[in-house]
């Protein structure tokens, strides 16, 4: 399992530069006017993972296939979106669909770059296209809520559900502030939060498009988008669209000399995924042998058998045990042979809660 990214914002803050880079290729065309991107591109990356790299030099893998990474470039917002404006409904359909919201705020200035309000201020854009998000859940729960809590007064045990946990979200967005502040108190109302897909419950990670010169430190506009970020639980990081477009098409060699004069450490992407995944809650485990060496993703906390439903739905129906090595153990042991030897190599049943790094093999039978 991968996750898939919307890349929203408002036009003319890098997006569709943004995705191009990230997955190198030029699906989006990136031009300066509003609504260049209509139909949502969507592209796939793989996951960069030394693990990876490292578990099939040991294993003397004939491929290596990294988990992916599903990034949708959304049409740009203007304010109105949640009432059709411009490509609003579309928009806001095309949000529903994603799992986390990567949104792209302009934190350069560029008189040669029109910006929509005429001026740069990542804050007021980013309000401006949460504003629309919100109008259009409360909209919604506005119809839901009083129905729900009818039914529920009438003992109607399932809409008592809908009416606790949609009902916070809709006191949350009376007061301005976005569903993703629910608490769920259970397993039930969690599934119920869930189905009702709502906008402001998309995890958000904030993604600052700076220029070369603020690459490695950033600025002042990208210092006030991280304060926000860090009250509301968010996450942050920065990019600069401009030097990502430059790394493609570099050989590895190249692109870690040009970091490394940007004064950079890693791309933009790697950012972007490493942050994804603790917003999402992500974690990686691996299945290794001479054919190949691939990566796969599954939500922490992930048991054994839903691990291994990731690969195929057969695993998951006749599982029986997973043999698994940590990735610790697997490197420093030189494979699977010298973990078995050194009794490394565990046989975990269904109730295994899968790490990150495990190395697995299922044994199933269906």
């Amino acid at each position: 399992m991968g996750f898939r990214c919307g890349i929203v914002g408002l036009p003319n803050v890098g997006k569709s530069t943004l995705f191009n880079a990230l997955t190198e290729t030029q699906a989006a065309q990136a031009a300066n006017y509003p609504f260049c991107t209509i139909e949502p591109n969507v592209g796939n990356v793989g996951v960069p993972d030394d693990r990876l790299d490292k578990l099939a030099g040991i294993a003397s893998s004939a491929k290596i296939i990294p988990t992916q990474l599903g990034f949708v470039d959304i049409a740009g917002l203007v304010r109105g979106a949640s009432k059709g404006e411009g490509l609003g409904n579309q928009f806001l359909g095309n949000i529903r669909e994603v799992d986390a919201v990567v949104h792209v705020l302009r934190c350069f200035v560029n008189d040669d770059i029109q910006h929509v309000d005429n001026h740069v201020d990542p804050i007021s854009d980013a309000e401006t296209v949460e504003t629309e998000l919100m109008l259009s859940d409360l909209e919604s729960l506005e119809k839901r809520v009083p129905a729900a809590q009818k039914k529920a007064a009438q003992g109607d045990k399932e809409a008592k559900i809908v009416a606790a946990v949609l009902g916070q979200a809709l006191d949350l967005l009376r007061e301005g502030k976005p569903a993703r502040l629910v608490k769920p108190k259970d397993e039930e109302e969690e599934r119920v939060f869930l189905a009702a897909q709502l906008l402001t419950a998309k995890p958000v990670l904030y993604v600052c498009n700076v220029d070369e010169d603020a690459a490695a430190e950033g600025n002042a506009f990208s210092a006030k988008v991280f304060a926000k970020a860090k009250a509301e639980g968010a996450q942050a990081v920065i990019v600069s669209a401009a030097i990502e477009s430059e790394l493609v098409g570099m050989e590895a060699d190249e692109r870690l000399v040009f970091l490394e004069e940007m004064g950079l450490h890693e791309t933009g992407l790697a950012r972007v995924i490493r942050s994804g995944y603790e917003l999402l809650h992500l974690i990686t485990f691996f299945t290794v042998g001479p054919k190949e060496a691939r990566a796969w993703t599954v939500p922490k906390g992930s048991k054994a058998p839903q691990a291994a439903g990731a690969i195929h739905s057969d695993f998951e129906r006749g599982f029986i045990r997973a043999e698994t090595i940590a990735y610790d153990d697997y490197i420093a042991l030189g494979g699977e042979a010298g973990a078995k030897e050194a009794g490394k190599l565990r046989q975990e049943g269904k109730e295994y809660v899968v790490q990150d790094g495990d190395v697995l093999h299922f044994r199933f039978n269906v």
